[in-house]
């Protein structure tokens, strides 16, 4: 006997990926857009939550989160952190899962994820690319070969509008090579250089970020050596690669009845 089609609705519905999110989940057969919401501010309220994509959904963009969640399997969000938190509480409170993909939570908010996640089921990532993904599986086996005698550096670019710095990907890029050297990203990892910055201390992680126009998200990590270097790049083209990774979240995650989870998880990788 087949499932029963996963009810998802979708947070910030009329931002670039909540569009793509809408689009995404109108082309599989397993699940179904349940829900739509957007702040009380929005001009998208009240209107089809397919609207920007040409799409005829017949779901209503809606600023009532109770009513929202109450009505769905899973949640999937890509807003801002506080909003994240404040959705996640109610998703708590129905007993519905959650897949995050905002970026930019402090310690306080990672733990409050992770006490959620005692109760529901929670797929929470940097990045839902499965090549990204991939790209930190290969970031592991390239830090334990290339663990003497090179220099690693971590450049990202995405477009003008994104404002959280590094990105969520390039900071978990770092956390895999650091791990994998046995090193705490917050006591190696160095963000910025201007001036007279000395020599290059060996045991750091550097960081460069670039905003600019339409960028979708660009990560390069960089080993360099004397006589060679070593680049494992990703390159995204569309935002499609991260909502059609979220929503194989979404439908992985309906097994999970509590539990903290990443795409590492949801792809087999672990």
């Amino acid at each position: 006997m087949s499932e029963p089609v996963l009810k998802i609705a979708v947070a910030g519905v009329n931002g670039r990926m909540g569009r793509a999110l809408v689009e995404a989940i109108a082309r599989r057969t397993d699940c179904v857009l349940s829900g739509a919401l957007e702040h009380d501010q929005s001009p998208a309220l009240g209107m089809d939550a397919g609207f920007a994509v040409g799409l005829q959904t017949n779901v209503v963009v809606s600023s009532d989160v109770d009513a929202v969640v109450r009505n769905c399997d899973v949640l999937i969000d890509f807003s801002r952190t506080d909003s994240t938190l404040a959705h996640l509480s109610v998703c708590e409170q129905y007993a519905v899962n959650m897949v995050i993909g905002t970026t930019g939570f402090d310690d306080a908010g990672k733990a409050r994820i992770a006490a959620s996640a005692q109760k529901i089921g929670v797929v929470s990532a940097p990045n839902f690319s499965v090549g990204v993904n991939l790209t930190f599986a290969l970031l592991q086996t390239a830090a334990k070969v290339l663990n003497e005698g090179y220099d690693i550096e971590i450049i990202e670019a995405h477009h003008r509008h994104k404002v959280d710095a590094p990105s969520g990907t390039a900071l978990r890029m770092g956390e895999v090579i650091a791990d994998t050297l046995g090193r705490d990203l917050k006591q190696c990892a160095v963000y910025g250089r201007e001036g007279q910055t000395g020599a290059r201390d060996p045991k750091t992680i550097g960081f460069a970020t670039v905003r600019g126009g339409d960028i979708v998200g660009d990560h390069t990590a960089l080993f360099a050596a004397d006589g060679e270097r070593v680049e494992i790049t990703h390159k995204a083209s569309s935002r499609a690669t991260f909502a059609n990774g979220a929503v194989r979240a979404a439908v992985w995650l309906r097994q999970c009845r509590q539990g903290l989870f990443d795409m590492q998880d949801v792809l087999g990788l672990k």
